[in-house]
């Protein structure tokens, strides 16, 4: 029997890690994914949900199939408590899991809780999950009907500001196509410094591209700002001065408002004292990695995507995290993936992540991609583009990596070699 591998998330960095793993593994190992889902769901498309140019079906993949049929064990239990100490992973039914290694790939916790009248269960609305997106489209036919002002962005400390751009570009084509965006005002409420900062100091002049994206579609905007608390019929808001004073306070009227959250840990990374787990994890609940995306006490523990604690590119009056992309998600996936098989095989892990960032943010009827070479400045590239193609290339993704999750592949062959011709790899160079 090969060594035990557990895989703790099944998104977009879960399965991805996965399949990885198989792939440069093979029957050295034993691979075990825990979720706390049986779906697998294609994030990048709930801005599409919510205002029902998707049906939840149409981005949701059956994984107890899947995984059954690549050989892995599987488990929607949940994760209760990681126990780095020794070596296993207790479930929320109970279950104890050891390994021999441990991959996190959780993603977050959404820190509603951290502001007043926040988050779905309240008066905002989400769209980090399919059911998130799914409920707010319900509530965009309801708003369509009878529309008025709203608010769309991202709160302090948020790290993933794309889904926001696109959120209020695809409301506004939305809009449109109804007759009914004359009677909507639309806010764009942000904690970056400035339009197009992205968590990244701005990729290429995605300033002036968002900025005028903005202007073109008559939608307001408020940087620097501070989410104090959300009512049912108003957003409050402290727009902050470069020092980090309060330079001005909004009442924003809203019928309807979908704000990005700040992220954090999940629970299974706290102890019984309500504390990180000291050694595994920062205060925010982040997995702590070195630069081969290992745990630095507890070098059998890796992490990719979302959990990952990654420290602010700069320092802004109101905070903002850095984002983990698709494809800087897939450059750890596979540094992790040659790095454990290289400790199996009693060598010392070296492979890097490129962190490399390839995105597509879809304005419905327009859109803007960018390429930051890697993602954090600074960049060997650092380039973006606006255009339609953008919109029928985040299509034409969407059911590329869907078939990518269905049939259990890594990296096709046609991925690898585009990739490389445009000289976007996922491992440093040695």
């Amino acid at each position: 029997m090969g060594k035990k591998v557990v895989v703790l998330g099944a998104g977009l960095g879960g399965t991805t890690v996965a399949y990885e793993l198989k792939a440069a593994l093979g029957a050295d190992a034993e691979i075990t994914v825990v979720s706390d889902t049986e779906w697998f769901h294609f994030v990048p498309s709930n801005p599409w949900v919510a205002i029902k140019w998707r049906e939840p079906k149409d981005i949701k993949i059956h994984l107890p199939e899947v995984f059954s049929r690549l050989g892995f064990g599987f488990s929607a239990a949940g994760a209760q408590r990681v126990l780095p100490a020794e070596n296993a992973v207790l479930l929320r039914d109970g279950t104890r899991i050891a390994y021999d290694y441990l991959v996190v790939a959780t993603g977050p916790s959404l820190a509603f809780d951290e502001i007043e009248g926040f988050g779905p269960a309240h008066n905002s609305n989400s769209i980090c999950h399919v059911d998130h997106a799914t409920v707010l489209a319900e509530r965009w036919e309801r708003f369509c009907a009878d529309p008025g002002p709203m608010v769309v962005g991202a709160v302090q400390g948020a790290s993933c500001f794309g889904p926001a751009y696109e959120f209020a570009f695809l409301a506004n084509a939305d809009l449109r196509k109804r007759k009914v965006r004359d009677r909507v005002p639309i806010t764009f409420v942000t904690s970056e410094p400035y339009i197009g900062h992205l968590g990244l100091g701005g990729v290429g002049d995605t300033k002036s591209l968002m900025e005028s994206a903005l202007r073109d579609r008559d939608i307001k905007w408020i940087t620097n700002a501070k989410v104090d608390r959300v009512g049912p019929d108003k957003v409050y808001i402290s727009e902050m001065t470069e020092e980090g004073a309060v330079k001005k306070v909004h009442e924003i009227p809203s019928r309807l408002n979908m704000m990005l959250p700040a992220f954090k840990g999940v629970s299974c990374f706290f102890g019984e004292d309500g504390k990180p787990i000291e050694g595994l994890a920062n205060p925010r609940g982040f997995i702590l990695i070195d630069k081969q995306q290992r745990n630095p006490k507890y070098q059998n523990v890796y992490a990719v995507g979302v959990c990952v604690a990654i420290p602010p590119v700069e320092q802004t009056p109101v905070p903002v995290g850095v984002p983990k992309t698709g494809y800087m998600i897939e450059s750890m996936a596979a540094a992790v993936a040659h790095n454990i098989r290289d400790a199996i095989a009693g060598k010392e892990p070296t492979e890097e992540a490129t962190w490399n960032a390839v995105c597509l943010a879809d304005f419905g009827d327009d859109g803007v991609a960018f390429v930051a070479l890697p993602q954090i400045p600074p960049r060997n590239v650092n380039w973006s583009g606006q255009g339609y193609w953008v919109h029928l290339a985040k299509v034409a993704f969407e059911k590329y990596f869907m078939h990518k999750v269905r049939n259990g592949a890594s990296e096709p062959a046609y991925e690898r070699i585009v990739m490389s011709l445009l000289g976007i790899n996922k491992l440093r160079s040695k």
